[in-house]
């Protein structure tokens, strides 16, 4: 309402929530066997529930794809964030393969089909895994702004993530660096 109580019906302004471009975060956790190292999977644990509960806060929507086993699984595509994410989370182990190649792949090709259904939506890419790869091929850059956060908290570090990151043309971060803030 504007100056007061409206007095007649062209005073009032409504601007529907609708109206507003919408968020979303594609979230895409790498839980492969090398994850429970150190506790990796741990404080990845610990990040995401932060990450879930401000999406829960900023109404955002979540998609939420699982790499590990043989291949990717979807958790959830576009739905607003809830708490059953902590319900997932809880439940969250590490075991098996690291089809996280296939998974970035998915994501890239689903968020393409998203932009096209919601172009006003603005989206964001997380990628929480430790790197441990053997070989990929070349990526794309991620269509939307990206962050890559590595969890390899192993004594002797690769670095793989870094390289993935690059690729991805995400920014990286420690999740050390993270947990600091």
């Amino acid at each position: 309402m504007r100056r007061g109580r409206p007095r007649q019906p062209r005073e009032l302004h409504r601007k529907p929530r609708s109206a507003r471009p919408g968020e979303l975060w594609l979230v895409v956790v790498d839980a492969s066997a090398s994850t429970r190292r150190q506790g990796a999977l741990s404080q990845a644990k610990g990040l995401l529930a932060q990450l879930f509960e401000q999406a829960y806060r900023q109404r955002a929507r979540l998609a939420l794809l699982h790499a590990n086993g043989t291949r990717p699984q979807w958790v959830w595509q576009g739905r607003k964030a809830s708490r059953a994410a902590r319900k997932w989370l809880e439940g969250l182990g590490a075991g098996g393969g690291t089809p996280l190649i296939e998974a970035l792949g998915e994501a890239a090709s689903w968020l393409a089909r998203r932009q096209r259904l919601h172009p006003a939506e603005r989206r964001w890419l997380l990628v929480v895994t430790d790197g441990r790869l053997r070989d990929w091929p070349p990526l794309a850059a991620s269509a939307c702004p990206a962050l890559l956060v590595d969890i390899e908290c192993t004594p002797i570090r690769l670095g793989r993530a870094c390289l993935l990151a690059e690729q991805l043309s995400a920014e990286y971060r420690h999740i050390e660096q993270l947990a600091s803030l």
